[in-house]
């Protein structure tokens, strides 16, 4: 008789176990970005089996570095860390939840990008060794769908792959107030042009074309920025230098800006950046560009120089010439001809301006 109690005593627990069962939580994570690609295996060498939105959830079954292995369409997944956080089934204190709010936003504040120049290349690796697989143009946005050291995973309806952060265009507020050229006149002067060819580089390459990409990049920001922007020569064309420099004094400049590059073929090794000035109150501008063009491109710094050239010598406004490299350099020359190293020369005389005027 004490058996069969015993038995059912163990059988009504059951019962009640099936009726009632526990409710165990696993750990899941919640998506923070839209379009966050799910793949194979950890690391974006793997193919991708599908995506996920901002909002879901998945159970985590591992995590390895930075990637986390999930449950996903009754297989196995792997999503990067970077767009996603914890999602508890029950949250008991709220005192978390403002934690949870801050960890989102710093995981997917970087939910687009902008491209800053046309022609960037899209690659299908992490790497200046992944293949091109693609061009994006100046404008065109696309989603940031990973981060890796320094590269972006980036998708949108015409293409996807990775673009090097180098050449994502900062926020103007990030480094300069476009307060302080609001109302300014800045004329730039593209070096050369026409028949004028300049000089010419290890590789052949004409100075003239070099000083007209960084002019165009040079007007464009600054144009955001809020400044009234003129150029001496919008165009391949040959322009006199007492023209430009006339061109600038009749327009009120607030700043005239000559850019060259330079070359010493029977000295290859040389390098740097250096900034010229002709009367003494334009030492300060000459200055605050050299200062910040080194700090955002790492150059070997040539100095602040008083120049004798026409363009500085007669001009009654503001002025100052810049040498922003060397062509005769072959590991030089063809740094100067990618779009993330012009970004960088133009950022830097961008807020060598803006400390000028900040100061005046």
């Amino acid at each position: 008789m004490r058996i069969e109690r015993k038995w059912l005593t163990l059988f009504s627990l059951a019962v009640i176990w099936f009726a009632f069962p526990f409710t165990i939580f696993a750990d899941e994570i919640e998506l923070t970005g839209d379009s966050v690609n799910i793949r194979s295996g950890p690391g974006t060498n793997f193919d991708v089996i599908g995506s996920g939105n901002s909002g879901d959830t998945y159970e985590l079954l591992e995590e390895q570095g930075d990637w986390m292995r999930i449950q996903f369409n009754e297989e196995d997944g792997w999503v990067t860390s970077s767009f996603t956080k914890m999602a508890e089934a029950e949250k008991e204190e709220e005192e978390e939840k403002e934690d949870e709010k801050v960890t989102e936003t710093s995981s997917s504040s970087v939910e687009t990008i902008t491209i800053p120049f046309d022609n960037t290349h899209i690659r299908s690796a992490p790497s200046t060794d992944g293949e091109i697989v693609g061009f994006a143009d100046k404008g065109d946005t696309f989603k940031v769908i990973g981060d890796q050291e320094d590269w972006l995973e980036v998708s949108n309806d015409d293409l996807s792959g990775f673009v090097s952060k180098g050449i994502i265009k900062k926020s103007p507020s990030s480094s300069t107030s476009t307060s302080v050229f609001k109302n300014k006149t800045i004329v730039i002067d593209a070096g050369h042009g026409g028949r004028d060819v300049g000089a010419i580089g290890s590789t052949e390459v004409l100075e003239k074309d070099v000083t007209f990409l960084t002019a165009q990049e040079l007007a464009s920001e600054l144009t955001m920025l809020g400044a009234e922007v003129l150029q001496t020569r919008p165009e391949d064309e040959y322009i006199s230098l007492s023209s430009r420099v006339s061109y600038a004094n009749t327009m009120e400049t607030d700043a005239f800006i000559s850019i060259h590059y330079n070359s010493i073929p029977e000295h290859p090794d040389v390098t740097g950046i250096g900034t010229y000035f002709y009367k003494g109150k334009n030492e300060v501008l000459a200055s605050y560009i050299q200062s910040e063009l080194v700090k955002e491109t790492e150059a070997t710094d040539r100095g602040v120089t008083h120049g004798n050239f026409l363009v500085l010598r007669q001009s009654l406004q503001p002025s100052a010439l810049l040498e922003l490299g060397f062509l005769s350099n072959p590991d030089k020359e063809s740094l100067l001809g990618t779009v993330a190293y012009q970004k960088k020369l133009v950022s830097g005389i961008v807020n060598g301006l803006g400390k000028y005027f900040a100061n005046e």
